[in-house]
C-alpha cells in the first residue's frame, strides 16, 4: 500500500468515526451520489449518511437522497429535477418515478414546489436550512392559539406562496381552512362566518376575495386594490372575472354587505380600484385595533356637555327654518326620519348650509343645535388641513371623513361634522387647471363632494360667501339657511340679552342707530364689561357705549364703513 493510499484510507476512517450531523451527512450523500445513476453500489457507499437522515427526519432513503440533493441547491429558488439529473448521471425520468416521495416532502413543507405553466420547479425555505445546521429535523409550526396581528402573519406567507405559484387554489384553500380551524376563538374568523364568507369545509369565492383583500391592506397597507393584486389568487380565471365585472359594477356580495367601496381617483370613484371600508375595517378587523387615519382628537371633537348654553335671536324666517333643523336632529325624529328614507331608497344623509354675513350667529346656531339635541361636533378647520406636500392634502381629507364615520358608528347619537369658514372648500372648481396647487384643490373638492354623496350623518358647513360657489356643492346641500343681519327689534332683543341693564328705549335706540350683526353687538359688550372692570365700575351711560359703538366704524372723510369680525 503506498502512501498516497494509505492517507485516502486514514481519512475514511476518521470520517467514519467522527460524529455526524445532519449538514454532513447531507454533504456525504451528495459527494457519493455524483455519477451514480442511484444504483445499489452507491446506496452501500451511503448507507451510513443514508440512514443518519432517514432516522433523524424520518424520510425513506430516496427522500434522504432527493432531499440531499436539493439542499446542495438551496441557493437556486427555481431547482428543476434535470439538475439533479445531470448530478446523478442519469435520465430524468428516472428522478420523476419518484415524484410520489418528492411530492411527500412538499407536503411537509421541507420543499416548496413551484407549478408553471411550462414546468415544475422546487427551492428549500430558509427556515429548513436554519433546522439543519442546529442539527434539527425541521417540522412545519402548526399556526394555533395565534394573535390576529400573528394570523395575518401568516397569512402574508400563504398569499407570497400562492404568488411564487407553489400552492395551487386546493392548497390555499387548504392552508387557509386549517389556519382558520386551528384559530376559530379570533373575531376575524368569527366575522368572516358571520358574514357567510367562510363556511365549514369551504370559503366562497367572494370569501377568498375578500380574505385576499384584507391581507393586501393589512401586510400591505395598501388601501387603493387594484384588480391585478388578486385576479391571479382565483383556480380559474372565469371567476376573477365574474368577481371583477361585479364589483366595476358595484354589484359584488362585498359591496352589498358594506364590506368593500370604491376607491377614490380624483375624489370620484373609481370603479377599477377598491378598498376596504371603515365598516369592514372596524367589525371584521376589529382586533386589530385599526387607526382609521388617526383618532379624532380632542381638538376636532366638541362635546355637546361642554358648550355653553346661550340664547340666539333670529330673524322671522330664520327663526321657522332653524327650528324645523331642530325638530329634525331630535334623536327620535332623527332615526324616524332615517328610517323611512332608507325604506324609500333614499339617501339617508344630512348636508346643511349656513350662509351669511359675518357675525350673524352661523357657527353659534350650530353649537347650540348640537347642546339641544345631544349631539357631539367634529370640528374641521380646513386652513389646517391644508398641506404645503401637493398630495397630503388629499390623504387629509379622505381620513377626515374616515374619521368622521368611525366616531358615528361608534356614537350612540350621531354627531355632526362641522366645516366652519368653508369659503375656500366650496368654491368653485378651476377649469383646466395646471398648477399644482389648482390641481390639488380641485381634488380636495372633488373628494368631498363624493363624500357629501354617500354621506351618512349629519354634516353643516358655514360661509359667509356664496357667490362663488361651485353649482355641485349647491346641489348637495338639502338644508340652506341664510342669516341676515338682524331686524330692529331682533337687535333690541340682543342689546338687552347682552347688556341687562340697558333701558328699553336705550336699546332701541342703539338698534336703529348700529346696523350691527350679533357678533358685533357681542364684541361691544365685552369691551364695555372690561371697561367697567379696569374702571371701576363707572360705565358712562349711554355714551360711553355710544363711543364704543362709533370704534366698530372705520371712519373716513366722514362716511361711516362697518366691518365684521
Amino acid at each position: 500500500m503506498n502512501v498516497k493510499t494509505e492517507k485516502k484510507e486514514a481519512v475514511k476512517v476518521v470520517n467514519k468515526n467522527e460524529r455526524l450531523t445532519l449538514l454532513g451527512a447531507i454533504e456525504q450523500i451528495v459527494e457519493l451520489s455524483e455519477g451514480s445513476n442511484l444504483s445499489d453500489d452507491f446506496y452501500v457507499k451511503a448507507k451510513r449518511y443514508v440512514n443518519y437522515v432517514c432516522r433523524k427526519l424520518g424520510v425513506s432513503k430516496v427522500q434522504a437522497v432527493m432531499l440531499a440533493l436539493f439542499v446542495d441547491n438551496c441557493n437556486d429558488y427555481r431547482i428543476e429535477l434535470r439538475q439533479l439529473a445531470s448530478h446523478l448521471g442519469c435520465r430524468t425520468v428516472r428522478i420523476i418515478k419518484h415524484g410520489a416521495e418528492i411530492d411527500d416532502l412538499v407536503r411537509r413543507k421541507i420543499v416548496c414546489c413551484r407549478r408553471d405553466r411550462d414546468s415544475v420547479s422546487y427551492r428549500v425555505p430558509p427556515e429548513v436550512i436554519e433546522a439543519f445546521k442546529r442539527n434539527e429535523a425541521y417540522v412545519a409550526a402548526e399556526p394555533k392559539n395565534l394573535t390576529c396581528d400573528e394570523l395575518f402573519g401568516v397569512l402574508e406567507d400563504i398569499f407570497d406562496s400562492r404568488e411564487r405559484e407553489e400552492l395551487s387554489y386546493d392548497d390555499l384553500m387548504f392552508e387557509l381552512l386549517t389556519l382558520f380551524n386551528n384559530n376559530s376563538s379570533l373575531e376575524f374568523v368569527r366575522q368572516l362566518r358571520r358574514y357567510g364568507l367562510l363556511r365549514d369545509g369551504s370559503i366562497t369565492p367572494v370569501g377568498m376575495l375578500f380574505i385576499c383583500m384584507a391581507n393586501i391592506f393589512v401586510n400591505n397597507d395598501d388601501d387603493n386594490i387594484s384588480p391585478h393584486q388578486f385576479e391571479d389568487v382565483f383556480r380559474v380565471k372565469s371567476t376573477a372575472r365574474r368577481l371583477k365585472n361585479e364589483l366595476s359594477h358595484g354589484e359584488c356580495e362585498l359591496q352589498e354587505k358594506g364590506l368593500v367601496e370604491f376607491a377614490n381617483d380624483e375624489g370620484f370613484a373609481d370603479r377599477n380600484a377598491y378598498r376596504l371600508t371603515a365598516k369592514a375595517k372596524q367589525e371584521v378587523l376589529a382586533e386589530l385595533d385599526i387607526n382609521l387615519a388617526k383618532a379624532v382628537s380632542s381638538k376636532e371633537l366638541i362635546r355637546h356637555g361642554d358648550i355653553a348654553g346661550k340664547q340666539l335671536f333670529y330673524n322671522e324666517r330664520e327663526s321657522r327654518q332653524v327650528a324645523r333643523l331642530a325638530e329634525l336632529l331630535d334623536e327620535n325624529r332623527y332615526a324616524e326620519v332615517r328610517s323611512r328614507l332608507k325604506a324609500a331608497g333614499m339617501r339617508t344623509g344630512f348636508a346643511c348650509l349656513f350662509y351669511g354675513a359675518p357675525g350673524t350667529g352661523k357657527t353659534e346656531t350650530a353649537l347650540q343645535l348640537a347642546k339641544q339635541t345631544g349631539r357631539d361636533i367634529m370640528q374641521v378647520n380646513f386652513a389646517e388641513m391644508k398641506s404645503c406636500w401637493v398630495g397630503e392634502s388629499e390623504k387629509n381629507v379622505k381620513a377626515l371623513f374616515d374619521r368622521y364615520r368611525a366616531l358615528a358608528d361608534n356614537a350612540g347619537v350621531t354627531p355632526i361634522l362641522l366645516f366652519n369658514e368653508a369659503d375656500a372648500l366650496i368654491g368653485k372648481r378651476q377649469e383646466g387647471a395646471e398648477r399644482a396647487v389648482e390641481k390639488m384643490e380641485n381634488t380636495i373638492q372633488n373628494i368631498i363632494l363624493q363624500e357629501m354623496e354617500k354621506l351618512d350623518g349629519i354634516l353643516i358647513a358655514t360661509t359667509n360667501l356664496t357667490q362663488n360657489m361651485d353649482k355641485a356643492f349647491e346641489r348637495r346641500f338639502l338644508y340652506k339657511i341664510e342669516f341676515c343681519k338682524p331686524c330692529v327689534e331682533a337687535k333690541c332683543a340682543i342689546w338687552k340679552a347682552m347688556m341687562p341693564e340697558l333701558g328699553d328705549a336705550d336699546a332701541k335706540e342703539l338698534a336703529g342707530e348700529y346696523d350691527f350683526s350679533g357678533g358685533q353687538i357681542e364684541n361691544i359688550a365685552r369691551k364695555h364689561t372690561i371697561s367697567n372692570i379696569l374702571y371701576g365700575g363707572a360705565d358712562g351711560g349711554l355714551a360711553a357705549i355710544t363711543e364704543l359703538c362709533d370704534e366698530e366704524l372705520i371712519v373716513k372723510g366722514g362716511t361711516k364703513h362697518k366691518i365684521g369680525f
